[in-house]
């Protein structure tokens, strides 16, 4: 193990943290190494965040001590937290929670910088987490068996009683499996049975999905532990309505959907980092078969989930809206659920050119489809006979690319030409487009809208003319 815990890290916040250190123990206190940041460097995990707790020292000389090593700034001073200014170094004092409520939010916080380092590692939810290494010397402090559960791969929770304190903890067990490829401990699985997670708010389960999501190897060991502790409810409630719902064998061999959708996720966590963006078009690999919750049913001894791709838009829409409001989000969702089969059946059928640049042209992210259609294409021998391969997609994305780089009708082209403004001018620009991605040029792609537009408005002029005392001069 190497003695330096943050070899890949800030080199000026290493030096400000042992510099709290030996500041700290010129006043007789100690400062540790805790949390995140001990546990992922006995794994050998890049350390993201740099995390020490100083003991035996007051408030007021934590703070001396902080103005020492740099520009202190206090984002929680009430409960004994600060930081560096321009270090990427968090310091705490050592705390004692007690709840008053059963939000995540109803604790009441006290500083003690005496409570020792065993009463502070207490109230940590995992062994693992529990751990601490001295600053100046390196020696492991291990309380709770936190190493040999780090070797074996297990999450344990220290304390029944203060990790049942915090339903936050029922989520975070979910995202460390599945983003360390832990197990979760059954004793931890019981207990997480037992704890009501309904008074959570939104943010922090979007915050543990977003985890879950973006840095997990597999993201659906997140919804299996939860599965597993019975906390599928109530905020993945429309995941765990999948549970059960048969697809046909012909082409989903895996299972039911619960199962199909998890592999989607699993495999769409491989596109995620080339995604225009990541988050939601993770949450579009979850969400994209929800409609089978609703559509499906058995004719002529087949499985069938006709148009599930468009009448599951509300069971989305209820979903996502539990726990984000950002509208980016939303509406990319929305925006690529109805049409994520299309990338697999265009490949197959080996579609016209105008075909796929209709398809590209819907969606807001053209090649996030892409993606996801691999993500969601028959995984099994011989499934090659039910999609098309990748190569073609890609050709196809980078032709429409091309087609919409070049000059397009432009509705001030139309006015120019002597086209009146009013609201027919939207109908002849759709038009324009639509030609647009049948590959005609610009030039020709304007002759024919004119045309279309004089066509249109010779006609009704006719229809003028025809009505009863009709003509231009009609209603004066």
């Amino acid at each position: 193990m190497s003695e330096d815990i943050f070899e890949d890290k800030n080199a000026a916040s290493r030096e400000a943290a042992k510099k709290v250190a030996e500041l700290a123990a010129e006043k007789g206190g100690r400062a540790y190494y805790v949390g995140g940041c001990v546990r992922d460097e006995l794994l050998g995990r890049h350390v993201n965040d740099t995390d020490i707790e100083v003991h035996g020292v007051s408030p007021q000389d934590l703070f001396d001590i902080l103005s020492k090593a740099g520009e202190p700034l206090a984002y929680g001073e009430s409960f004994g937290i600060y930081s560096l200014r321009g270090l990427d170094l968090d310091v705490a004092m050592p705390r004692k929670e007690k709840a008053v409520g059963r939000g995540h939010r109803d604790f009441e916080v006290s500083v003690d910088p005496f409570i020792g380092p065993e009463g502070a590692a207490r109230r940590r939810d995992f062994t693992v987490n529990a751990l601490m290494k001295d600053v100046l010397t390196g020696e492991i402090l291990d309380f709770f068996g936190g190493l040999s559960d780090l070797k074996a791969g297990v999450l344990r929770h220290v304390n029944d009683e203060s990790f049942a304190e915090d339903p936050l903890r029922v989520l975070r067990a979910a995202q460390f499996a599945a983003r360390l490829g832990f197990k979760v401990a059954e004793q931890t699985v019981s207990l997480c049975r037992t704890i009501d997670i309904t008074t959570l708010s939104s943010e922090r389960v979007e915050g543990e999905l977003k985890k879950a999501l973006l840095d997990a190897p597999k993201p659906s060991v997140f919804f299996e532990v939860l599965r597993d502790m019975e906390k599928l409810s109530p905020w993945f409630e429309e995941l765990a309505m999948t549970i059960g719902i048969e697809q046909d064998p012909v082409f989903h061999p895996e299972g039911d959907v619960w199962t199909h959708s998890l592999q989607v996720l699993d495999r769409a966590a491989e596109y995620r980092t080339q995604a225009s963006d990541p988050y939601p078009f993770m949450l579009l690999a979850l969400t994209h078969d929800l409609g089978k919750i609703v559509t499906t049913e058995t004719i002529d001894g087949r499985i069938h989930a006709y148009e599930h791709e468009t009448k599951g838009l509300p069971l989305v829409e209820s979903f996502l809206s539990r726990f984000t409001t950002e509208t980016r989000v939303i509406r990319y969702v929305m925006n690529m659920v109805p049409l994520h089969m299309k990338p697999n059946v265009v490949a197959y059928k080996r579609s016209a050119l105008k075909t796929t640049n209709r398809m590209f042209d819907e969606a807001c992210a053209p090649k996030d489809l892409i993606y996801i259609g691999l993500a969601d294409r028959p995984v099994f021998a011989g499934s090659e006979r039910f999609s098309g391969d990748s190569g073609f997609l890609f050709e196809r994305l980078e032709a429409y690319e091309k087609t919409m780089a070049k000059p397009y009708v432009k509705g001030r082209d139309l006015i120019e030409a002597g086209i009146a403004p009013g609201p027919e001018l939207g109908g002849y620009l759709e038009y324009a487009h639509k030609l647009r991605l049948a590959g005609i040029d610009r030039e020709s792609a304007l002759k024919q809208t004119l045309a279309m537009a004089r066509k249109a408005e010779n006609e009704e002029k006719r229809r003028r003319a025809s009505r009863p005392g009709g003509g231009e001069d009609d209603g004066k």
